[in-house]
């Protein structure tokens, strides 16, 4: 298989051990009426960390099959919006105490 690598969004976590389903999302032109439309595959990632949380825009890669349905590895995280919401959130309870915000380097305390 030729290298590949898609970009997406995690749409499920949690569920599996190591594992993530993530949506990529590709538009195709109808060849009558010319208009274009989404089309969306799901793949199921090897999240080796248990990284991943629901909504991130990852990039992941294909790989050799580690498991009957799982060919693609996390190769990347783009954005990760519960993430940051939960460092906003740290940052503005740390402010409200007076002691310094921690920062995106060291995990908040949970």
């Amino acid at each position: 298989m030729p290298p590949m690598s898609f970009a997406g969004i995690v749409t499920k976590v949690g569920f599996m051990n190591k594992t993530a389903t993530v949506t990529v999302s590709r538009w195709v032109f109808d060849k009558r009426t010319g208009k274009r439309f989404a089309r969306s595959k799901k793949f199921l990632v090897h999240d080796e960390q248990n990284q991943l949380l629901r909504e991130d825009s990852v990039v992941i890669k294909n790989c050799p099959p580690i498991s009957a349905r799982k060919r693609f590895t996390l190769d990347s995280i783009v954005s990760s919006p519960e993430r940051e919401r939960a460092l906003a959130h740290s940052a503005a309870a740390a402010a409200a105490a007076g002691t310094p915000p921690p920062t995106s380097a060291e995990p908040a305390s949970a």
